[in-house]
């Protein structure tokens, strides 16, 4: 296919030996107009494991061989197409699992956060150049009054980054979702909590105390935010050996888990496991829900709030009244405010987050050196610092190891 001419498709079959493997569709893709600016060929065989497997090996026993986990994009990295930024947002956007997590990963992909990073490394590299010149040269780079210049030139770049860090913990909560544990005495409505947020009958709702014995697992996409909900045994002194196993994996996960949605019965008085549940959640991100508000109410909001002092909302999960205000309640208590699906950038990305973090500290340090009236080249060592850091985010400057590492995390081929 050598002769033929960049993106055209081209028809015909694949064969083992006289015999026809597939017939196929391949696409020739010469460089550096490919993904990875490299020479490419796609074949389009017919789907099937069997198929493809075959193909495969003959395409193997011809000279190839399996791509490594991430190779492609390490070498659209490498050849210079996309920066390091850019090839983090690709796995980024595999593993998106809700609306807002993909079009964070696209604006990234699109190079939002690079333009950016870009951006402020060209202010910072202006005002190094400047201090050198004036070191080398105070004759015609004259320093007197440059702290206060220095400090209104660099105001815009801390300015950004603490913009990107602000919205950093929103990042990781549209990336990585909630870790929610629903818990509370057997026969409080957990489980119909669950099916309320779920949209579906996805838990057993009995009167019968205990109905759940084991934990559920459901992902649930509530405003846009991925909670990974956990309904757990009811929990409660029980001399019965497979619920009291319930009620310590119920204890587990409460341990582990970023949001507990402690569900009361609100038809019926405390008792001593509402009050032994309420103690050991009593230091955790916490929603109380009084739960069944369509019956008669024996617990009073006061009461509640007097044992465990977190936020406090009436509902009942069996009409679903009051789930619009525990949502509304989630997204105070996670995000910084709404979200706005038209930000340009959301980080995501622990490293860009760390990254990001440590160009503040040297920013803000080189901000108390002017202020202290330290000598010039104290600011460019700072300056020089912030530069350095922020190139790691786009892959300048960045060692061979990190890079490795970073592709090492995507799945084969991709």
């Amino acid at each position: 296919m050598s002769g033929c001419e960049s993106h055209t498709i081209h028809y015909g079959f694949v064969m083992d030996g006289d015999q026809v493997a597939d017939e196929v569709m391949a696409v020739l893709m010469k460089a550096p107009r490919s993904y990875t600016r490299e020479d490419t060929v796609e074949i389009n065989c017919h789907g099937g494991t069997l198929v493809m497997k075959r193909v495969l090996e003959l395409i193997i026993k011809n000279g190839a061989r399996p791509a490594e986990p991430g190779e492609f994009t390490k070498r659209a990295f490498l050849n210079g197409r996309i920066d390091l930024a850019q090839a983090e947002s690709v796995l980024d956007l595999i593993k998106a699992g809700n609306d807002f997590a993909w079009k964070a990963s696209m604006e990234q992909l699109k190079g939002s956060l690079s333009d950016a990073v870009r951006r402020m490394r060209a202010i910072i590299l202006h005002e190094i150049a400047f201090i050198e010149s004036a070191i080398d040269d105070p004759e015609h780079y004259p320093m007197e009054g440059y702290g206060d210049t220095l400090l209104k030139n660099i105001k815009p770049v801390l300015d950004e980054v603490e913009q990107l860090l602000f919205h950093a913990e929103d990042g990781a909560v549209l990336k990585e979702g909630i870790h929610t544990v629903i818990a509370g005495k057997p026969n409080s409505g957990k489980s119909s909590l669950l099916n309320a947020l779920s949209g579906r009958q996805r838990a057993i709702v009995t009167d019968i105390a205990g109905t759940t014995r084991d934990a559920i697992e459901e992902q649930v996409l509530l405003r846009g935010i991925e909670l990974h909900v956990t309904d757990t045994a009811g929990i409660r002194n029980t001399n019965d050996p497979v619920e009291k196993i319930g009620v310590e994996t119920a204890k587990e996960y409460i341990e582990r888990s970023d949001l507990i949605i402690y569900v009361a019965d609100a038809s019926a008085p405390l008792d001593e496991d509402d009050k032994n549940i309420i103690e050991q959640i009593k230091n955790r991100n916490v929603i109380v829900l009084l739960n069944k508000s369509d019956l008669p109410a024996a617990v009073t909001q006061e009461e509640i709030t007097a044992l465990l002092d977190k936020p406090v909302l009436s509902v009942s999960a069996k009409f679903k009244d009051g789930i619009e205000d525990l949502a509304d309640l989630i997204e105070e208590m996670f995000l910084h405010g709404k979200i706005d699906p038209n930000h340009e950038i959301y980080i995501t990305n622990i490293r860009h987050k760390n990254a990001l973090t440590e160009a503040k500290k040297s920013l803000l340090l080189v901000k108390q050196s002017v202020l202290d009236g330290m000598p010039e080249d104290f600011y460019s060592i700072d300056l020089m610092n912030a530069y350095e850091i922020l190139g790691s985010i786009v892959g300048e400057a960045v060692e061979d190891d990190l890079v490795n590492e970073i592709f090492s995390k995507f799945c084969m081929g991709k």
